[in-house]
């Protein structure tokens, strides 16, 4: 016994000092202490090896900027000669962090692992050294240097979306020849008519799936969508390639919503603006002007599917404000005009109904809420003969995912609806969001935006050159 309690008081000594013959301070270690020191780094090296084997280890946390309150900053700032504050960063819950690191990991997989209590923090307050893993919840607050831990099992799980989405070189060769522009912050392509933006019941391919695989361009998460287009519209289509800018513009394009009463003063200023190309049956009574209108949603068919109507007064329906400038671009066909259609709230259907309902003149080629008008349809005749090559017009026929780009114009029977999404000008997000994580203190009001054109399907170009409204498309 009392070698042992020798042997302890040893061991837990301090390192002793002092030498009068040096003339001065020597430092002195005892050989124990060595033997200590070596111990503890042994230690600390096997219990990281256990951890490796156990967990899978995230990047440290790093400080964020709040998407959501940049948008709206931007929304209020761009253009308007308004300082804009520095903004904070957003207050980021584990959850958020463990699916912004492993976009491939699903969802509810990662929030089953939450409820299980099976995901751990490395907290950054510590020395050196092997930290203590403690349980975190799916709404717990990140700190700076926090490490997040799941299960290593986790790292093996089968990235399912990836296998489900692949595609052939001929096909992510297509979805990436509609890129119009792209930036660490962004990617917009010209979605093609018949290509749906989400997927769904009877579904097979979407835009969703395919930025996944085709446009990621090596960062680690897919691009997210921000806003819709309908199946059979085409045009400009926007996506953020990061969460935090995908954030950004969802606040832009809800905050364009909410402030539409201002636009409507001054549409000149307003730091989202949507340009749309449509082709309708009839003609306005008015060059140019305002529809402003609350719009539902009804059920029809015994609940087999449902259509946005107007809602009167009288009507006991929810209902949600839509408003729509329009002005005539060509008329010089007998029986068609051409129009520029400016939304400035975002409603479901919101332009198709505007046009059918309020107007009284009906998109081509929407069956839907134009009906009516399309039960007597006659192709228009034109003299004009396409000159296209056989092997151009291969080309065209095998165009990936079954897409027809060249039939459903006015000269054909089986119409295509004539709605483009043709101009977009949106503030550069990618610079603002430089902007707010370089400078403490950011002046946005002279950010600079983003002009964005797209071309018309080949079959609505068709269209306007038969109608010879001498405008270029």
């Amino acid at each position: 016994m009392p070698n042992r309690l020798l042997l302890r008081r040893i061991l837990l000594r301090p390192p002793l000092s002092s030498s009068a013959e040096s003339g001065g301070d020597r430092l002195f270690i005892s050989p124990f202490h060595y033997s200590r020191s070596y111990a503890t780094a042994q230690t600390l090296h096997e219990d990281k090896q256990k951890r490796g084997k156990k967990w899978f280890t995230l990047p440290p946390f790093t400080d964020t900027v709040n998407g959501a309150a940049l948008g709206r900053e931007l929304s209020r700032s761009v253009g308007r000669d308004v300082y804009t504050k520095p903004t904070t960063a957003a207050a980021t819950t584990a959850l958020k962090w463990v699916t912004r690191c492993c976009p491939e990991i699903p969802r509810s997989l990662v929030q089953k692992l939450f409820r299980l209590r099976q995901v751990r923090r490395e907290a950054s307050d510590m020395d050196q050294g092997v930290q203590a893993l403690k349980r975190v919840g799916a709404k717990d607050s990140m700190n700076l240097g926090d490490r997040i831990c799941l299960p290593i099992s986790v790292k093996e799980f089968p990235d399912d979306k990836q296998e489900e989405g692949h595609c052939s070189e001929e096909e992510v060769k297509f979805i990436r020849s509609l890129v119009l522009y792209k930036d660490p912050a962004i990617v917009v392509i010209n979605k093609p008519p018949g290509l749906p933006v989400q997927g769904g019941i009877g579904i097979k391919r979407s835009l969703d799936e395919l930025a996944a695989t085709c446009l990621s361009y090596g960062f680690s998460e897919p691009p997210r969508l921000v806003h819709r287009l309908d199946r059979d519209c085409s045009g400009i289509l926007v996506m953020g390639r990061t969460q935090t800018s995908a954030t950004v513009l969802h606040s832009l394009f809800r905050e364009k919503t909410f402030g539409a009463s201002d636009d409507v003063i001054d549409h000149a200023k307003a730091i989202l603006q949507r340009r749309y190309w449509a082709l309708v049956i009839g003609s306005p009574r008015q060059q140019e002007g305002l529809i402003s209108v609350p719009l539902g949603k009804v059920v029809v068919d015994n609940g087999k599917s449902d259509r946005i109507t107007i809602v009167n007064k009288a009507q006991c329906l929810p209902s949600q404000h839509a408003i729509t400038k329009y002005k005539v671009i060509g008329s010089s066909c007998p029986g068609f005009t051409w129009l520029e259609l400016i939304p400035l709230t975002g409603r479901k259907h919101q332009l198709r109904v505007h046009c059918a309902e309020v107007l009284g003149t009906p998109i081509v080629g929407d069956y839907k809420y134009g009906w009516r008008t399309h039960k007597d349809w006659k192709p228009v005749a034109w003299s004009k003969i396409e000159s296209h090559s056989n092997e151009e017009r291969s080309k065209r026929k095998n165009i990936p995912f079954d897409l027809n780009m060249d039939s459903g114009s006015i000269a054909e029977k089986n119409l295509r609806l004539h709605l483009h999404s043709k101009q977009m000008v949106l503030p550069n997000v990618s610079l603002a969001l430089q902007n707010v994580k370089l400078h403490a203190e950011c002046d946005l009001s002279g950010l600079e935006s983003l002009e964005l054109v797209a071309p018309m399907p080949s079959y609505m170009q068709k269209s306007w050159d038969i109608t010879n409204s001498g405008f270029d498309g």
